[in-house]
Formats: structure tokens, sequence, C-alpha cells
């Protein structure tokens, strides 16, 4: 169905849904999508925020180009402190969505596919944290475990509303989970609702 709708991965279905259901998206948004290839995410993105908004992707690996103006991609390691500085100098102003869907390396081993899951769920927040404006968006994959709880209290410290959610996208024996949070607290703030 993917490639019958020119969609690169089948994990474009899941923020199609997510979106539907939670409006993550504006016109004129700017976007960051993080562990973005192939691209799925990024094609998504660039069509709800339309010509006027703007997307950046980026991954560990190359990103093909996407036959979009408003689209740029760069190869960057999410977990590298440095990384947060990279991403909003590639931005035209703060980003009001920070998304991510990067998923490790599987190796099998439950605990440690886990625990590198919410490493990489936390090198997201603490871009997002760096490069959103206040009020804005953040949604992200984390696979559910030992973890989870406590990843869903930091993000609740940053953001006035959270929400745990799984895409009908999603493969039911997945234990992936997608925390959606609203209302980016620069320094306090008021509570906001999806």
């Amino acid at each position: 169905m993917a490639k019958k709708l020119g969609y690169r991965s089948r994990a474009a279905f899941k923020l199609l849904q997510l979106d539907r259901r939670y409006g993550l998206f504006e016109r004129g948004d700017v976007v960051v999508d993080l562990g973005a290839a192939p691209g799925g995410w990024l094609q998504v993105a660039a069509e709800r925020v339309g010509a006027g908004g703007f997307v950046l992707g980026v991954d560990l690996n190359p990103i093909a180009p996407l036959d979009r103006e408003n689209v740029r991609t760069i190869q960057a390691d999410i977990l590298n402190p440095a990384t947060a500085d990279l991403v909003l100098g590639c931005l035209p102003r703060k980003a009001d969505v920070v998304l991510s869907d990067a998923s490790p390396k599987i190796t099998g081993v439950w605990d440690v596919d886990h625990a590198r899951s919410v490493e990489l769920a936390r090198g997201a927040l603490r871009i997002a944290s760096h490069v959103l404006k206040r009020g804005g968006r953040f949604v992200v994959k984390v696979f559910q475990g030992e973890e989870f709880p406590r990843f869903v209290t930091e993000v609740r410290e940053q953001f006035g509303f959270v929400k745990i959610s799984k895409p009908q996208a999603s493969r039911k024996a997945s234990a992936e989970a997608y925390v959606l949070a609203r209302g980016f607290r620069q320094s306090g703030g008021s509570r906001a609702s999806f």
C-alpha cells in the first residue's frame, strides 16, 4: 500500500493516523524529523505543512532526496550532543514540531533493545528541548518496558500535555508506543491538550 501511494515506508501510515487523530501539524509549520530515513515521515510532514512550511530530516544514514523544495536532510547522530546546535542552525526559526520514529538496530535481546530505544528517545527529547518553540509539539517512538514510565515522566516535566498512543498501523505484536506531547514549556507554562 505504501508503494502504491508513493510513500517510502509503511511507517508513513503511523504518522498519518497519529495526525488524523491528534492534529499534529499546521500549514506553515517548521518540523524536525529525527531518525528520518528512508523518508516516509518526511513525505507526510511535507504534505501536511505545505509549501509555506519547512521540514528537516536527520539520520545517521543518508536520505535519498525528496522532490520537494521545503525539505532538507542532514546526516547526523541524534545521540551526539552537538547535533542539537547543528539542527537549530539548519532551521529558518525554532521548530513547531519535533518527530522521532528512530529505532535501534534490533538484537533480539529485549532488555538491550528496550534500553537502546529509550536512549534514542532521550536523545530526541534533548534535541526537542533545544530546538522547539514555546508551545511546540513532540512525537517520539519508544519500546515499552521497564524504563518507559520514567521516560514519560521526563517528557511530562517539559510539556503541558502528554499522551501515549499506538496507531493501528503498528503491528499488534510490537512493543512500540508513541509518546505525543504538546505545550512545550521552555521555563514553566500552562497546560495544553490534544
